[in-house]
């Protein structure tokens, strides 16, 4: 039996679903179906078990691990393997673990977090059981110039950690109980990330804070208005009034159009879930698109599905 993760769907995998002696190597292929290719180690040699919850919310994925104890390691040979870059948070829920990256190592106990950089070899230890919350976001979406200063730095009390792992354990549990809105709290979300990351780099650069107050009026100004199929990069720079220049700093290379076809489709994707009832014509207006043949084309080429196929294959998650 092999692990698969949609990283757009909640998902969850569990050891129980193989034979005791199977266990150990099907959880070796859940953590990297879940996050980026990695290699386990047992601990010792008693009966492994281990549960994997993932929600993704927009280009936020969140999963929580519970397991016993192993030894996690990215290497370079597995880096080389993969194309996508991403920027990790451990929030540590119960138990401890280490997290080892660029020369420190950082031991968290329950309420504190630390990061990690997929494109970097890193390592993660727990001796003894646990439980995590991963916290999972390509680089691009984040406003970071350097990660090298901030990996493995544990935030805990006194520190913007404290916050930052109530958010997203709560942000978590209620998109894991069919909460759709939280896909309106992605720029809040990535800005407590950013500046969390910021605060655990020290001397790493941190945007100015006019940027990143305007970063934010923008991706809430795409959140309240994509169902209007008329929005355009100026348009967008009016109402912020930010300039085009300053606009896609903040939306990033791929530009504006790009980045409010990935937030339609992720509001597709809710709404075709959630609303089994309402035709794909009317999700397609609801989410800014033209028609329905340009809806079609757009959610076939982000996930490799039709909407009815999408519907059909998840409309029943969370149920």
């Amino acid at each position: 039996m092999r692990a698969t993760v949609d990283r757009h769907t909640y998902a969850q995998l569990s050891t129980a679903e193989v034979a005791e002696p199977d266990a150990f190597a099907y959880w070796r292929e859940m953590i990297c179906a879940t996050f980026v290719r990695l290699t386990a180690d047992r601990v010792d040699e008693r009966p492994f078990s281990g549960l994997i919850e993932h929600v993704p919310v927009g280009e936020i994925e969140m999963t929580t691990v519970q397991a016993a104890g192993q030894h996690v390691r990215r290497t370079r040979a597995l880096i080389a393997d993969d194309t996508e870059d991403f920027l990790l948070a451990s929030i540590q829920i119960a138990g401890s673990g280490r997290v080892e990256q660029d020369g420190r190592t950082a031991t968290l106990s329950a309420g504190e977090m630390a990061y990690y950089d997929s494109t970097r070899p890193y390592a993660l230890h727990f001796d003894d059981p646990f439980q995590q919350l991963v916290v999972q976001v390509p680089k691009h979406a984040l406003m970071l110039h350097n990660t090298r200063k901030l990996t493995a730095r544990p935030l805990g009390l006194g520190t913007p950690g404290t916050a930052v792992s109530a958010f997203f354990r709560s942000l978590a549990e209620s998109t894991k109980s069919g909460d759709t809105s939280g896909a309106f709290l992605v720029p809040h979300a990535l800005g407590l990330l950013s500046a969390a990351a910021s605060y655990a780099g020290q001397r790493a650069p941190v945007a100015p804070a006019s940027e990143a107050m305007a970063r934010q009026r923008v991706f809430d100004f795409l959140h309240r208005n994509l169902a209007d199929p008329t929005l355009n990069a100026d348009a967008v720079a009016r109402a912020c009034h930010v300039s085009r220049r300053t606009l896609y700093r903040i939306i990033g290379g791929a530009g504006v159009a790009a980045q409010l076809r990935r937030m339609r489709i992720e509001h597709a994707r809710a709404l075709l879930v959630s609303a089994p009832e309402r035709p794909v014509s009317a999700v397609a207006a609801a989410c800014g698109f033209n028609s329905e043949s340009g809806f079609f084309r757009a959610f076939r080429a982000e996930t490799g599905r039709t909407p009815v196929a999408y519907r059909r294959d998840y409309g029943t998650v969370g149920q």
